[in-house]
């Protein structure tokens, strides 16, 4: 890659999980009675046709991992889980009592932390609990996160037998001195065991997530990751950027200096390595970050167009409601977000008083909606389009000029009501998607908020 180009766009920049993203939320405009509005209103149009998403986040870990950026509670003491597991359940059915009618789910993962923190009989009672109250899509696509080195057999059945489908597990690096710094230590040989193990039982998607540009890392690490990944044959593959932020992350982050992160064209380096390699070995380059091997779900819907991405991540199909249980989970009606407390004793001490854990929102306005669609192409089909007049802004003309380096830098492609991204615009998808942001671009952040794009 052309390290001046590299130079160029390696700004801080959002990921893009949401439009608006979170640190230009509308709070002060957002109450609970426009977030149960907006909630009524998207269920009325989705449920009967597409059902909708939950996500529950289980935030209990026995140990820190110093490049996670998740909401986490690090303990060893297991008596936790039943009155997480009843407070989920308690938020949940205070959601289907403002619903007319039994919700419809399509989607369910479960994020953390590490859900197989959590014992087999407890989550057992978190989806039964959640099915008194709702029933199952004929097309369901339910997933998790396992830990290699604590998810085990009865895990991966008991949650099989619930209807889970899809699972992926945390890899990150299989570099002993790595996995150190990140105090992650998790032997090859757990991740084959829990891999096969899925296989086995029968789950039909399987994924690895690997990070490059962590500590100590370096090229030979990353083909060694990469050789070993492929010899286990994972379905999908997310590749993800490390994102060193402790301003915000705190001393979760600081386990390690920063001199020993690799950066700008180093750091690059490392993903065209990563992304010869995937390619090389049948993985389809998917939205950003993602790669996928032909017969998985995700390289369909992305062939298919209808690859959709939101606060859980790529999601082979799309659903206009997503509810998020649990502390600090982020809902999503499509017409506004809403994001529960952080605090876990906040958390339990607001559904005590029959109440929905919500601290903060945003309503999207009609520009923020197709500003949102426009970003969800890009980051979804590599291209967005403005043919249709409803997805026409008076700002189509300053976001062009804006792209006109991108399109020298053969980036992008202009054309008469679009743009296309190409190959080479892919590792700056994050970019591009900034030149639509509106938001950012009317009020910079006096602070850095985001990690880098490159």
């Amino acid at each position: 890659m052309n390290n001046s180009i590299l130079q160029k766009y390696n700004v801080p920049g959002p990921r893009y999980t949401s439009y608006p993203t979170v640190p230009y939320w509308d709070e002060d405009n957002f109450t609970h009675e426009i977030w149960i509005e907006t909630l009524k209103r998207s269920f009325v149009e989705s449920n009967s046709k597409e059902g909708l998403s939950l996500y529950i986040h289980l935030p209990f870990c026995e140990s820190l991992c110093t490049f996670c950026g998740c909401n986490k509670r690090i303990t060893k003491n297991h008596a936790v889980e039943n009155p997480y597991i009843e407070a989920v359940l308690k938020e949940w059915a205070l959601y289907c009592d403002i619903l007319d009618e039994k919700p419809i789910i399509k989607e369910i993962h479960l994020g953390g932390g590490t859900p197989t923190f959590f014992s087999t009989q407890n989550l057992e009672d978190l989806i039964n609990g959640i099915f008194c109250y709702a029933v199952k899509a004929k097309e369901h696509e339910f997933s998790f996160e396992g830990h290699p080195n604590n998810t085990t057999h009865a895990h991966l059945q008991k949650l099989y037998d619930l209807g889970f489908r899809r699972v992926s597990f945390g890899v990150q690096d299989y570099s002993e001195k790595v996995q150190k710094a990140i105090h992650r230590n998790q032997p090859f040989h757990n991740v084959a065991k829990v891999t096969f193990w899925a296989k086995e039982i029968g789950y039909t998607s399987i994924g690895h997530d690997l990070i490059f540009g962590l500590p100590f890392q370096g090229v030979d690490d990353i083909i060694d990751t990469i050789e070993k990944t492929h010899s286990l044959q994972p379905d999908r593959l997310a590749f993800y950027s490390y994102a060193h932020v402790p301003w915000i992350k705190g001393n979760g982050q600081r386990g390690f200096n920063d001199e020993d992160i690799p950066k700008d064209e180093e750091k690059r380096h490392l993903y065209e390595v990563g992304k010869d390699l995937l390619d090389e070995n049948d993985y389809y380059e998917i939205g950003m970050d993602h790669f996928a091997l032909k017969s998985d779900s995700l390289y369909d819907s992305f062939k298919n167009g209808k690859l959709h991405r939101n606060f859980m991540g790529y999601s082979s199909s799309k659903t206009q409601l997503m509810i998020g249980l649990g502390v600090s989970s982020i809902s999503d009606s499509w017409y506004s977000f809403a994001q529960n407390v952080k605090s876990l004793e906040e958390y339990y001490a607001l559904l005590e008083t029959d109440q929905l854990p919500v601290f903060r929102g945003h309503l999207l306005t009609e520009e923020d909606l197709i500003i949102r669609k426009h970003i969800l192409n890009i980051m979804c089909q590599f291209e967005t389009s403005w043919e249709d007049k409803a997805n026409y802004i008076a700002e189509i003309p300053e976001i062009l000029a804006q792209l006109e380096e991108m399109k020298k830098d053969r980036l992008v492609i202009i054309k008469k009501n679009g743009i296309q991204v190409t190959d080479a615009g892919k590792p700056f998808i994050r970019n591009i998607c900034m030149a639509f942001d509106l938001r950012l671009k009317r009020k910079t952040p006096e602070t850095q908020l985001f990690s880098m794009t490159i």
